[in-house]
């Protein structure tokens, strides 16, 4: 019989308005009968306003499943997945596209860039194509804060990767989403390159008040954050706040202590 791990909303009782997106008993499963895997445990999460959240797991614990039905990328087999008090789960197609592009923001490993746009092009390209003028103030203060000012008219093939993460980081803040969600935002790249880009995405939660969901496999990438939620064989079994990469590190070693890594 599966329990539900409560994960306590920060802020306290009072907390509903600090609440970005939440998941009330989620669960996915791939399959039926003997062939049936279940992903994802009937979670209860709650992703907190304002905040840097890293989803950490072994492989196969669901981290990533999570996060995508979080996004409304994925649908879930039964639960509901709100961001703010919008309920995702049974949108159609259309208002769930609708939603992400104008509610929710991406940074994916792989940049996902326009080879053939310069870098101011590929930041403004969702706005452009729903239409929306940018808020240049907003604009410029986001592009000051990742620091591509100078590199605004280059094009993908003549920026670095850590440069390229840069933009795709951009591009996702430029259009002041509800919540951004990264899956690996840093994998592609070296760790000097990583680092500056979750230095980046540390302060858009410090000085642009932004809410930050990043899936990763890595201790120093999860001691960016404010809090780590770990996953296990679908579940959340643990969190963690204000997180060291030493203190992350060395809950993991003990998942691993456990037999849940095989």
């Amino acid at each position: 019989m599966t329990t539900a791990v409560s994960i306590p909303k920060t802020g306290g009782s009072g907390g509903h308005a600090a609440v970005a997106a939440k998941a009330r008993q989620v669960l996915k499963a791939y399959g039926t009968g003997e062939t049936r895997v279940v992903a994802l445990d009937h979670v209860d999460v709650d992703i907190a306003r304002g905040q840097f959240t890293a989803i950490m797991g072994p492989s196969g614990s669901g981290k990533s499943t999570l996060m995508h039905c979080l996004a409304g990328l994925d649908t879930v087999t039964s639960g509901q997945i709100f961001i703010d008090d919008t309920e995702i789960t049974g949108l159609k197609d259309k208002k769930l596209t609708r939603l992400r592009r104008d509610r929710i923001g991406f940074i994916f490993q792989a940049f996902n860039l326009l080879p053939t746009l310069n870098a101011l092009e590929n930041i403004t390209l969702p706005m452009d194509i729903a239409g929306r003028k940018p808020d240049q103030a907003w604009l410029d203060r986001v592009v000051e804060t990742v620091g591509l000012a100078g590199r605004l008219k280059h094009r993908p093939n003549q920026l670095s990767g850590g440069q390229q993460q840069r933009v795709a980081v951009a591009r996702a803040l430029a259009a002041r989403p509800e919540i951004i969600f990264g899956d690996e935002p840093t994998g592609n790249l070296d760790s000097r390159a990583g680092a500056e880009v979750l230095g980046f995405l540390r302060r858009s939660v410090d000085e642009l008040g932004q809410t930050i969901v990043m899936v990763t496999h890595d201790a120093v990438a999860a001691s960016y954050a404010d809090r780590v939620l770990y996953l296990a064989d679908g579940r959340i079994v643990d969190e963690m706040y204000e997180p060291t990469a030493d203190a992350v590190l060395e809950r993991m070693k003990s998942f691993d202590a456990r037999g849940r890594v095989s």
